[in-house]
């Protein structure tokens, strides 16, 4: 009888010790994937290509003003008239100027813009990689594409493709 008792005992024990002992769940995602994938094709990215192609198009517009001035430049040296060849000096001088100042201003404004969609991108792919670990049960996420400390993983546990579709389904 004694027997028995320590051994149900002894099960008992094991058991709460197999119970209380949580394996830790490791997975990966491939942060450039989720980048390429979904980035590149939301809202936010293609609204700044199109306002970056809206001041390209202004830079072009500007240029092509400036050269045909020099075109102009050019003729008024060829026929000798000096008071042209001094006033398309000074507009060539003051559009050449007006030029690098939108630019300068223009391409910071569309740095910052790039930065803020960039931080506003990976917060919400962070967010987003929580939720999907935390809703699996998952203790550390690691980024296939960055192998420091990470020797080799098994695809069955890139949740890459979970956090996408996650993303996707969040932003519509």
């Amino acid at each position: 009888m004694f027997k028995r008792m320590v051994l149900s005992l002894f099960f008992i024990l094991c058991a709460a010790a197999a119970f209380s002992q949580q394996l830790t769940r490791v997975a990966v995602v491939d942060m450039q994937r989720i980048y390429n994938e979904f980035f590149q094709d939301s809202r936010g990215v293609k609204e700044f290509e199109t306002r970056t192609t809206s001041v390209q198009n202004e830079i072009n517009r500007m240029t092509l003003e400036i050269q045909e001035l020099r075109t102009r430049h050019t003729n008024a040296l060829a026929v000798n008239n000096q008071a042209e060849v001094n006033r398309l000096d000074s507009e060539i001088s003051r559009r050449t100027e007006t030029l690098r100042s939108y630019a300068t201003a223009r391409n910071a404004e569309l740095d910052a813009e790039r930065r803020n969609l960039q931080t506003i991108f990976f917060n919400n792919v962070r967010d987003e990689i929580r939720y999907v670990a935390e809703s699996e049960a998952f203790h550390f996420i690691f980024d296939s594409n960055n192998s420091a400390g990470l020797l080799w993983f098994n695809s069955l546990f890139d949740l890459t493709d979970k956090v996408i579709q996650s993303l996707r389904l969040r932003s519509r």
